[in-house]
């Protein structure tokens, strides 16, 4: 996070998660773009929330019932995609698989020493992620889900 602290907030999100199989809930940080207007690009990679990636730009409002901002849908989308990406062979360390796609220019978060989420910037030729993911689970290294695939990488 860049700016200053005052320019942030948490936004939540509430969906039903096809990993976890069942309505979860994620917060994630935005940069406050329009307060007036509920306007916010996020700027955390999703860990579940699906078909939103990081510098998006959101609407949200406050929602009585959460009691805190409460996405309710994407105003922009930034190009970039979100992958989650799980380690399926246990002798491997999870560093070694993120360092891999971070020389690819993706950055990720891990969620624990078995799982993290992926942001392929809308710069970066997915078909190269693609093929490295495609190889690696092939291999049964790990397995992956694309979360949130920009109109970018989809061709």
């Amino acid at each position: 996070m860049s700016d200053s602290k005052d320019n942030y907030v948490k936004v939540l999100f509430r969906f039903h998660s096809n990993v976890l199989d069942q309505e979860t809930v994620e917060t994630m940080w935005a940069i406050i773009v329009d307060e007036n207007k509920g306007l916010y690009k996020l700027d955390s990679i999703p860990f579940y929330a699906p078909l939103v990636a990081t510098d998006d730009i959101v609407f949200a409002e406050f929602d009585e019932q959460e009691q805190m901002l409460t996405y309710r849908k994407t105003v922009e989308y930034s190009g970039n995609s979100t992958i989650q990406v799980a380690l399926m062979d246990k002798t491997m360390d999870i560093n070694n698989i993120r360092d891999l796609f971070k020389e690819l220019g993706c950055v990720s978060e891990g969620a624990t020493d078995k799982y993290f989420s992926m942001e392929i910037p809308s710069s970066v030729d997915y078909k190269i992620i693609k093929e490295k993911l495609d190889s690696l689970e092939m291999q049964e290294i790990i397995g992956y889900a694309e979360l949130c695939l920009s109109i970018n990488h989809q061709q």
